[in-house]
């Protein structure tokens, strides 16, 4: 996985690339899903897995200036279980309502046992259900984290990702090979990425590498807190 999930890239794929048939049995769901439902016979999870780590690639070629990259994965927010998890109740219950929403990855920590899923029903306030059931039983006091990559970066490589993936089909079946719609998507996701590079956007708990001022009589850099013993003078600004 990149710096965002394939939920999150199936949310913003224009509707001319999703599909009312399940693609595993080939059932047809129901009607309000469609346009909401990626049509995995046109785009299987690993083109969209490719195409995540490509603009995942994109993302650190243009914050690597600024940023260390690549990017790590961070613990923005933790709760506890208020119900246990076992035979009889499936969902994750949390101790207190939390902003999650469907594509959110947990991290269910109890002792020396911890497990990775992916939010994939929001069912109530701080009730939620998951991709895949989970291989243990967990009481309720149990630690939930959630995993992510500091904002906005999932909400750039969800967009790339999605921009880049119409684009190709786009081009297939028509006579330009750029989408107005795959079009829009880049641009919001550029403008993302300027507003970092220019400061306005900060990435929390990520290390900053980039020169923070630079004046002809100032010289200032990120990763001194204690202040540098170097002099300021003429010479290191040649």
């Amino acid at each position: 996985m990149g710096y965002c999930t394939t939920t999150e890239v199936d949310n913003i794929i224009a509707q001319s690339l999703t599909s009312a048939t399940d693609p595993v049995n080939q059932t047809r769901r129901n009607l309000l899903n469609i346009g909401s439902v990626r049509d995995k016979n046109v785009i299987s999870d690993d083109i969209v897995q490719q195409f995540i780590r490509w603009s995942g690639q994109e993302i650190d070629a243009a914050l690597s200036e600024l940023y260390s990259t690549p990017l790590c994965e961070l613990a923005d927010f933790e709760t506890t279980l208020a119900a246990d998890i076992d035979e009889y109740n499936l969902y994750v219950i949390l101790d207190k309502v939390a902003p999650l929403a469907v594509g959110d990855v947990i991290l269910l920590a109890d002792g020396d046992v911890s497990e990775k899923n992916e939010i994939s029903e929001v069912v109530g306030d701080g009730v939620f259900e998951v991709a895949i059931p989970f291989d243990y039983e967990y009481s309720a006091g149990t630690r939930v984290l959630r995993l992510k990559y500091p904002d906005p970066i999932p909400w750039i490589c969800s967009r790339l990702a999605a921009a880049n993936i119409y684009d190709k089909y786009f081009a297939s079946q028509a006579s330009t090979n750029v989408s107005e719609y795959g079009d829009s998507l880049r641009k919001q996701a550029r403008q993302k990425i300027n507003d970092i590079l220019n400061g306005r956007t900060i990435l929390h708990g990520v290390r900053r590498i980039g020169r923070r001022l630079y004046d002809p009589t100032i010289t200032d850099q990120y990763g001194l807190p204690d202040g540098s013993p170097a002099t300021k003078d003429t010479d290191q600004l040649k």
